[in-house]
């Protein structure tokens, strides 16, 4: 039971940090200004691990490497702590289940915001984050608006989208099962 607890709340608060993390780092891949106040919520709850790696590692080719490796670290983090709790491990699985936990976390988040813009498009097309979420699918969608056209003026590369990061996550789960 105590297993359980410990997991939970380590599990939920770095999967809320490298969430914010990976965020930082998409919205600034893909040249994206956030509003004011999105922008401060994220900085605040991110500088405090971003700005000491930047001293160390700098960004490179206009990625905020940082960002990255940031999530990175709370990922080993918490599949360090997740292991210790339950069996002996070696160094290399550590790592790998911890790159194979923030690509889980990564893909979440893209299906999260490709669900929020399907709501934004139903519900309030012009709320004012709706753009924001838009400008960050953008590049995940523009490849598959070029295969998939429109039906009756409705748009599925959202749908293919989903079914392809679902698919992903399938090929990840038995991954990490295979490791685990």
């Amino acid at each position: 039971m105590l297993h359980g607890i410990l997991t939970l709340i380590v599990g939920t608060v770095a999967a809320i940090v490298a969430g914010v993390l990976l965020l930082r780092f998409w919205m600034q891949a893909v040249r994206m200004r956030a509003p004011a106040s999105v922008a401060q919520f994220i900085f605040r709850l991110s500088d405090w691990l971003v700005l000491p790696l930047r001293r160390v590692l700098p960004g490179v080719g206009g990625y905020d490497w940082p960002c990255l490796v940031g999530a990175y670290l709370i990922a080993l983090i918490a599949t360090a702590v997740d292991m210790l709790v339950i069996s002996p491990f070696s160094f290399q699985t550590l790592l790998l289940l911890a790159v194979l936990r923030l690509l889980q976390w990564a893909f979440y988040g893209l299906m999260g915001l490709l669900i929020i813009e399907a709501v934004f498009s139903w519900v309030n097309p012009q709320a004012p984050l709706a753009p924001v979420v838009r400008a960050l699918n953008e590049p995940l969608l523009r490849p598959l608006r070029r295969i998939i056209p429109l039906v009756g003026n409705i748009d599925l590369s959202p749908l293919a989208a989903l079914l392809l990061l679902q698919i992903v996550l399938q090929v990840l789960r038995s991954l990490v099962l295979s490791l685990a």
